[in-house]
């Protein structure tokens, strides 16, 4: 899908597993008050997340990288991308996957390699973006109108990604449509991105007639503009971050699907 080299679906994981290591040992309150205003950069706590897997989650418990794919694989079942919520219990084992496959990416300057790695359709398959409450209820997500699959084509040629969105609606009958965002990128560092946004359509009419009250909600929820930082990536699985904070697990898929 941003879809998110860029799709750019909140991570917080990080953050809370550092204070559970020895980052964060005793000290006086003091020393506590100040060591609290030292906030770091928001690009740099996503990037320094790898130092933070936490050991129950060690490469060691996996006899491959592959295992610990497929542990993330089979946390990833049933919980529809996560896009409706999930529980905190859910969230933590799969943020502690994702970490620990960050931690081992095989492919560590990924924008080096963005024709043999990158290039190509994806399918997402877990994002922190979600849509709950009102915003769900005002996009009709509870009642007549299905979210289908998150794709995203990636032309490394043309430096450009589309991000596909699908849905299925119950009217007068049964009908599916799409959201489609065309996105440009520029390469920024080894692993980052920049990403702007070009146009956005949605297709058929009846669609765009249903979501034209709530288009710019549902604009902002899938609008991959800003930056994404690819974390992992090999032949079958990618993850990045963007600068919303959101992480994005996405697979390797064949275009006819989209």
């Amino acid at each position: 899908m941003a879809a998110p080299v860029l799709l750019p679906p909140c991570h917080c994981i990080t953050t809370a597993t550092r204070r559970s290591g020895t980052l964060f040992s005793p000290c006086r309150p003091e020393a506590q008050r100040c060591r609290s205003r030292r906030r770091r950069p928001r690009g740099a706590v996503l990037v320094a997340r790898a130092a933070a897997v936490p050991p129950e989650q060690s490469l060691t418990r996996y006899e491959t990288l592959g295992d610990a794919k497929a542990a993330l694989y089979q946390a990833l079942e049933g919980i529809d991308r996560g896009i409706f919520g999930i529980t905190s219990a859910k969230r933590s084992e799969i943020h502690g996957l994702v970490e620990l496959l960050e931690s081992r990416n095989p492919t560590p300057d990924p924008t080096d390699r963005l024709q043999d790695k990158v290039d190509g359709c994806w399918k997402l398959i877990y994002s922190t973006i979600s849509i709950l409450g009102k915003r769900r209820t005002k996009l009709g997500l509870r009642d007549f109108i299905s979210l289908g699959d998150f794709f995203q084509i990636i032309d490394v040629k043309e430096e450009k990604a589309v991000n596909v969105v699908k849905f299925s609606a119950r009217a007068l009958k049964i009908f599916s449509g799409k959201l489609a965002i065309e996105a440009s990128y520029t390469v920024t560092t080894k692993t980052r991105v920049g990403i702007k946004l070009e146009s956005s359509t949605i297709t058929p009419d009846q669609l765009m007639n249903i979501f034209q009250k709530n288009y710019d909600m549902l604009l902002a929820i899938f609008n991959p503009e800003g930056w994404l930082e690819i974390t992992y990536v090999d032949e079958s699985l990618r993850i990045g971050r963007d600068d919303k904070a959101n992480i994005f697990v996405l697979e390797r898929t064949d275009p006819s699907e989209v």
